[in-house]
């Protein structure tokens, strides 16, 4: 009975150690059920591996400085969240490998995993190498090679070397939205496409806009490519086409898209071209002039005979006039000789008593 009694106490004492040992441990603050949700959640989805995300290659997590989740990139964050993330204020990283959250860097401090063959510790970028390159002017990494590019300092972008002195100059050029996607072309991942008047389209919009058919740049209009070829079809359809008799002669004014020239030209259903460059990029100013000629000559025509038949009308009643007055001047003469000759009969002599 004794020895029972011993065992029972030698179990209360390791229970009473065991809880004295767990309460000296150091508690974890109390998080939000939808908190360790969301956790899980990011490691299942979001964990990195090998090939980090379908945007980036890499070997950690980016602890979003706004909202203190792991996301493999900040794209991935702004897909699933309510806003951005500030690529520039990320601070902490997670290794994908050991789970150990720490400063921002391309080696992770616990296990010397690399977390990705190129880092840029401003943008902190981890990314497999593809000849990356941070240009200060545009303040975010480019792809390479960095002699391939220069820094335009008008348009405040990375162009490539062909284009040195081979470009028409917009200020901040891509400081805007792309005008097809109406999305940001500065921070894009697509590479941009250089119009000849100098605006920029994302490389993909651009080539879905010609698939449409659509050649002219959606800011101002001008050729978004070397339109020649097209030009001499369309003369070839010209000469083929001949326009009904009745406009054969009609002309009409044009503004030019491509050179901004002024001029009038003739008119054609399948375009009208241009005296200065050739090119059939043109609108239309105002109406078909030939015709409003014609009605105006019309218009004149009907003026003048109607004119001409008030001259008639007049001249007629000139006359009428002129043969009434001469027929009272006859009756008139005819009066004035009765009288003349009454006054010259003989007197007769009285009759006698």
């Amino acid at each position: 009975m004794q020895h029972v009694i011993k065992i029972e106490e030698e179990e209360i004492q390791r229970l009473l150690l065991t809880l004295l040992k767990r309460s000296t441990k150091k508690k974890r603050p109390r998080q939000h059920p939808w908190a360790s949700m969301h956790q899980s959640h990011n490691l299942c989805e979001n964990m990195a591996s090998p090939v980090g995300c379908e945007h980036y290659v890499r070997s950690c997590l980016l602890k979003a400085p706004c909202c203190g989740k792991l996301y493999v990139c900040r794209l991935c964050h702004d897909a699933e969240e309510n806003h951005e993330m500030d690529r520039f204020k990320v601070r902490e990283v997670q290794c994908s490998e050991c789970q150990t959250v720490q400063e921002a860097q391309q080696t992770c401090q616990q296990c010397n995993v690399n977390f990705g063959e190129y880092y840029c510790d401003i943008c902190h970028l981890f990314d497999k190498n593809k000849k990356q390159y941070h240009c200060l002017p545009c303040g975010i990494c480019r792809i390479g090679p960095r002699e391939k590019y220069f820094h335009c300092e008008k348009c405040n972008l990375c162009l490539a070397q062909d284009l040195r002195g081979n470009h028409k100059c917009v200020e901040n050029v891509s400081r805007q939205n792309c005008p097809v996607c109406m999305e940001d072309i500065h921070t894009s991942r697509i590479g941009a496409h250089v119009l000849p008047c100098g605006h920029l389209l994302h490389k993909t919009c651009f080539d879905d806009m010609v698939k449409t058919g659509a050649y002219r740049c959606p800011l101002c209009m001008h050729s978004a490519c070397s339109m020649e070829y097209h030009w001499k079809q369309i003369d070839k359809e010209i000469s083929l086409s001949p326009m009904p008799t009745e406009y054969q002669g009609a002309t009409v004014k044009i503004l030019c898209n491509d050179c901004q020239t002024h001029c009038t030209v003739p008119f054609h259903v399948l375009g009208m071209k241009c005296t200065g460059c050739g090119s059939y990029n043109t609108a239309q100013d105002g109406g078909l002039i030939q015709q409003q000629q014609e009605g105006g000559e019309q218009q004149q025509q009907q003026e003048e005979q109607q004119q001409q038949g008030e001259e008639e009308e007049e001249q007629q009643q000139e006359e009428e006039e002129e043969e009434q007055q001469q027929g009272e001047e006859e009756q008139q003469e005819e009066e004035e000789q009765e009288d003349i000759e009454t006054d010259t009969e003989p007197e007769q002599p009285p009759t006698p008593h």
